[in-house]
């Protein structure tokens, strides 16, 4: 028996039809709205694919407002300092299309924009961006195409900003054992790979 969904038509059959309101939603453009949220997010989740569709999505976060609004159009997000895979970065080069998810803490809906991606060196703009002293490597620079707000189920029925929900840090898995367990680098203990982490969480965050 065929338990998959295979085309459009059987999936809305089963989902249905959305809401005048959720069709209406979506803008091609940062408005005063979608500005003002910028400006108090934190975080946010980039998604990216390459040429082939081998797709990826990566954390990216800073003070409330590290992502700069160009004009209506385009926004940058500053590139800080990582492990140098350059997996975003290296899909960008081959397939601009991107998408964003930007979550303030506390607040159920997030903001959702897809565009088109470019990596930028303008030096007026990475200093705009400048922190701890530093500026970003580069920036993503994003053309905006669709940008609209998500409504907060998601986040509610996870309880994320819930404390009361949150798992306790002694029953947390480790980061530090999961690297080493993953990337089996000879000679390299656990506590080695914990060191590493916190050296670069206190002495290279920019």
């Amino acid at each position: 028996m065929n338990h998959k969904i295979n085309n459009v038509k059987e999936l809305r059959a089963l989902v249905g039809e959305p809401s005048e309101l959720a069709k209406r939603k979506v803008i091609t453009f940062i408005d005063e709205h979608c500005e003002k949220f910028l400006a108090h997010s934190p975080f946010l989740i980039l998604s990216t694919a390459d040429s082939s569709g081998y797709s990826d999505a990566s954390p990216r976060g800073d003070a409330p407002g590290f992502v700069i609004v160009l004009d209506q159009k385009r926004i940058v997000i500053p590139e800080r300092p990582g492990n140098k895979r350059m997996d975003s970065l290296k899909n960008i080069l081959s397939n601009p299309s991107v998408g964003l998810l930007f979550l303030i803490p506390g607040m159920p809906e997030t903001l959702r924009v897809n565009g088109k991606a470019s990596l930028t060196l303008n030096p007026i703009v990475l200093e705009k961006m400048a922190a701890g002293g530093k500026k970003p490597i580069l920036g993503i620079e994003v053309e905006v195409e669709e940008c609209f707000i998500q409504c907060g189920k998601a986040l509610r029925r996870s309880g994320l900003w819930d404390p009361d929900s949150w798992a306790e840090k002694h029953s947390l898995p480790s980061g530090a054992e999961i690297l080493a367990a993953h990337s089996r680098l000879p000679g390299t203990s656990v506590a080695d790979i914990e060191a590493r982490l916190e050296d670069g969480y206190k002495n290279r965050l920019y």
